[in-house]
């Protein structure tokens, strides 16, 4: 309704007038985003409200002033600052948190935007709000700027309100108020749905007068009316007797708006006011309307008398209204209303009626829907207590859970119809956490998963966690943890009903029972003087072992123990007598052949074969599934490469590499014990497209690519010397019952000295025919570039569903095949039809690209795997914001 110049004398007009204590005492919050975390706040001149800086509101963005031509002296101080949220991808979620809110009360929540050219570009963004886990509105910012607001029911004792990133700009936000309201005003607005301000208007006000607090004690913002021209202006003095005073306290318009009023110059004229309907969206695909009409007699010199119409059609079902004299009549719709793309509202005098029309003020919303559910206060609290607690960035803003597309990552959740969401999973594996182990963890009473391992957590494992009824899986592998395990998480193990892995906490005692407790002073000191003399001579005697064995050894003596990874250092095992390998030091556990026995149930169930022998599913004794990589009696090969894989695999520890739970070396039997992939090969996977069997999408294929690339990426700069797999193929990437990814099989793993050498050298090639790299074929130099090589056929063999060499009728490399086929550009001719045309055809281009330059000729034109990880998670994206469109 209102004219843009409006808007523009509004952000004028309203001045920026705590710090982080939220509300204040009238219950009001008032934000000034970008103000710096050192300005304490201010009070604007107007309101006399205080504002503060968002610092405390929010933990993420970045501060910026408006351009110098934008900061003027009639600009309000609230509007001189902007914090934007450059660098999310589309669909990237910025929160603001608000607290310290009464749950189950309507809340008035207002949002201002100019952008001023903040961040030099003149690109005005378009982006989405949200308020709680439900869409708000689309904001589309225009030269002078946007307000938004909305009166919503709080679920809770916070409130969360969230800006979107759609792939049109860089959302940012200049200002944030949120009002409480009383629960009888606006009952269109409830638990089901919010109403969205389309326009609050105050006629017959001056063209430079807008209304809000003090005058309108819950800071309803009053914009006056533009037409002037056309319209008689009345008014008075006089108090008009407001809906609080009358009993009509459904809206109470304030007495400022009510003293002013319009009717027309020609008293025979309609008073006529339009708007358009908002276009329908993928979130509100048929917004609905509401208004309330405000009316009060100002001049009672005759009969006023009208009828109201919408769109031509009586909307009053007991005909006219009559307004009182000095006293607020509010007519509103008590349904929303769906019409065509226009809506006009028309007040017409009766054949009985002496004067005009009349109008005070009128406000105008759309209806949302608010039934998406959040995640349960108890559930939010503990999980948010989490972040503070490990200060977890990631993407942990808004509701842990909702909606569905803006899960946290990290987690995993469940929903049921009519119910809030439920964490069910939580993985913050390699996150860097430190300190004990959350007590928090014990509220989240759905949990089923959760992985904590490769982190620095010191301290006992909580009693607690052994009361979460659906737990199933636990993993503490790798931190510093102490004590005893609880005895009843590991009669849960015993039963089945928990898989518990808690490898590599040196001080963490695994039998249920306590650990021995430090003695006191006294009897410190006597096992002290006990303890002095019988060290000295164990250490004498350490000694003089050491340099027996440090002379054998010279003397050309077989180490017992695995020594590096290149083959030409590994002496093989059948030319050593089994005295000789029964140490081989590993901190991982040593099985018995016997315990394999038992393990594999007789080696009833065979998983996978090789040139080393047969893979067997297993259980431990403590129910955790194992995979046990056995060496075939009959078989010469892969002696060394049991060697490095097991030397390996005790060594290097990261969330995209299998990882190691133990070793046999019992007479002539040799074996492996690793986690247990659930979900076998990624090869499977790419062959049973074929048979429709759990068929991988486009989304699941690239995060297992990403995730086997981190794995790569880690070996060749997280280890010291770096390592080459030497062996990189859809057969050696494995999944677990979550499709998350896990390099594999390291019995080829080449050490690369990191002293400056360009190549490494080896006496044969090893690998397997199709995945080499050229210059390694030719010349048997080796280099990360040729794991690089490896994994860009991979990545061919994941965009295709080819096999890696393809009978095309001759025998062809699919790198060839691929080149062959994207010289006319069309890349729907490589991409697999079992896919179902079921991607971003910018992500699919994104990632052939990426693999083309991987499977370059030369090794010097081939990315790193950190680039090739970077690439991957921009294709990732890109099909994460078309899924997100299409929801």
């Amino acid at each position: 309704m209102a004219a843009r110049r409006w808007l523009l004398l509004l952000f004028v007009g309203l001045a920026g007038g705590g710090a982080h204590g939220q509300v204040d005492n009238l219950g009001f919050v008032s934000i000034d985003c970008g103000l710096p975390e050192n300005v304490v706040g201010y009070v604007d001149n107007d309101t006399k409200l205080r504002y503060v800086s968002d610092m405390g509101f929010i933990d993420t963005g970045t501060n910026h002033n408006l351009s110098a031509e934008y900061l003027k002296p009639s600009i309000g101080r609230i509007w001189h600052t902007v914090r934007s949220f450059a660098g999310g991808s589309a669909g990237a979620r910025s929160c603001y948190t608000v607290r310290s809110l009464v749950s189950g009360l309507k809340y008035l929540v207002r949002a201002g935007f100019i952008y001023g050219n903040y961040d030099g570009l003149n690109r005005l963004p378009v982006f989405d709000l949200h308020i709680g886990v439900n869409y708000w509105q689309t904001i589309n910012v225009s030269v002078a700027g946007v307000m938004a607001e909305i009166i919503t029911v709080v679920p809770g004792d916070s409130m969360h309100m969230c800006l979107v990133n759609t792939g049109s700009g860089t959302p940012f936000i200049s200002s944030l108020d949120v009002r409480p309201l009383e629960n009888k005003f606006y009952p269109h607005a409830d638990e089901s749905q919010g109403l969205v301000l389309v326009s609050r208007t105050n006629f017959g006000a001056s063209d430079t007068t807008f209304v809000r607090y003090p005058e309108d004690r819950f800071d309803r913002i009053w914009s006056p009316w533009s037409n002037s021209t056309i319209w008689s202006v009345i008014s008075t003095t006089e108090k008009v007797q407001n809906s609080a005073t009358n009993g009509n306290d459904t809206f109470e318009p304030p007495l400022p708006v009510m003293q002013t009023a319009i009717t027309p110059i020609n008293s025979s004229s309609p008073i006529d006011f339009t708007w358009d309907a908002q276009a329908s969206t993928t979130n509100n695909p048929k917004p609905g309307y509401v208004w309330m009409l405000h009316f009060a007699e100002l001049q009672p010199t005759g009969v006023r008398q009208f009828y109201i119409s919408l769109n031509g059609k009586s909307w009053l079902m007991n005909g006219s209204c009559t307004p009182n004299n000095l006293s607020t009549t509010t007519l509103y719709s008590t349904k929303p209303v769906y019409a065509s793309n226009q809506y006009n509202i028309s007040l017409d005098a009766t054949v009985n009626s002496t004067l005009p029309p009349i109008i005070n003020a009128a406000e105008i919303y759309s209806v949302i829907p608010t039934t998406n559910i959040a995640t349960t206060v108890q559930e939010v609290s503990a999980i948010s207590a989490i972040r503070e607690k490990y200060r977890v960035k990631k993407n942990w803003m808004g509701d842990p859970c909702a909606p569905k597309n803006f899960v946290w990552n990290g987690l995993r959740c469940s929903y049921a119809a009519s119910s809030p969401p439920t964490v069910t999973g939580l993985n913050l594996s390699s996150s860097g956490l430190s300190g004990n182990v959350s007590s928090s963890l014990a509220s989240l009473r759905g949990l089923q998963y959760l992985d904590l391992s490769h982190n620095n957590l010191t301290g006992s494992i909580p009693e607690s966690l052994s009361q979460l009824p659906s737990l199933v899986f636990l993993d503490f592998t790798t931190n510093q943890l102490s004590g005893s395990i609880p005895s009843a998480l590991l009669k849960r193990t015993q039963d089945g009903s928990l898989t518990l892995k808690y490898g590599n906490n040196p001080n963490l005692c695994g039998n249920g029972n306590y650990c021995q407790p430090p003695k006191n002073k006294s009897s410190s000191k006597v096992v002290v003087y006990v303890l002095t003399p019988i060290i000295a001579v164990s250490v004498i005697v350490l000694l003089s072992i050491m340099f027996l064995c440090m002379r054998r050894r010279m003397q050309g003596t077989t180490s017992n123990h695995v020594k590096s990874q290149d083959e030409a250092n590994i002496t093989p095992l059948h030319s050593q007598n089994n005295n000789e390998h029964d140490s081989l030091c590993l901190d991982n556990r040593r099985f018995k052949y016997d315990e394999l026995v038992a393990v594999t149930n007789g080696f009833e169930r065979v998983i996978g074969r090789g040139g080393f022998g047969k893979v067997y599913a297993g259980f431990l004794e403590d129910g955790t599934q194992v995979a046990v990589k056995l060496r075939s009696e009959s078989s010469d090969q892969g002696v060394q490469e049991f060697l490095a894989e097991a030397q390996t695999l005790a060594k290097i520890h990261h969330k995209n590499l299998v990882s190691l739970i133990g070793y046999c070396k019992d007479r002539e039997y040799m074996a492996l014990v690793y986690e247990y992939m659930s979900e076998g090969a990624l090869h499977e996977h790419l062959r049973r497209r074929e048979n429709n069997a759990r068929c991988l999408t486009w989304r699941q294929t690239l995060r297992i690519a990403l995730q086997s690339a981190q794995g790569l990426e880690y070996l060749h700069k997280g280890c010291n010397p770096p390592l080459i797999h030497r062996d990189v193929k859809t057969s050696n990437i494995l999944l677990n019952a979550n499709l998350e990814a896990k390099i594999a099989d390291f019995g080829l793993l080449k050490a690369f000295n990191s002293n400056g050498d360009t190549h490494v050298s080896t006496a044969r090639v090893v690998g397997t025919r199709g995945y080499l790299a050229p210059e390694y074929l030719a010349t048997f130099q080796l280099t990360n570039k040729s794991d690089v090589f490896s994994f860009g056929v991979v990545l061919l063999e994941i965009i295709t569903g080819q096999p890696h060499i393809l009978n095309d009728p001759e025998p062809t490399s699919i790198v060839q095949w691929v080149r062959q086929r994207l010289a006319h550009g069309n890349i729907e001719t490589i991409v697999d039809v079992r896919m179902h045309n079921d991607h971003d055809v910018n992500s699919v281009w994104k990632a052939t690209e990426t693999a083309l330059k991987c499977t370059a000729q030369l090794p010097e034109q081939r990315p790193t795997m950190t680039d090739v990880v970077l690439q991957l998670q921009e294709c990732l994206k890109l099909e994460a914001a078309r899924n997100d469109v299409n929801a």
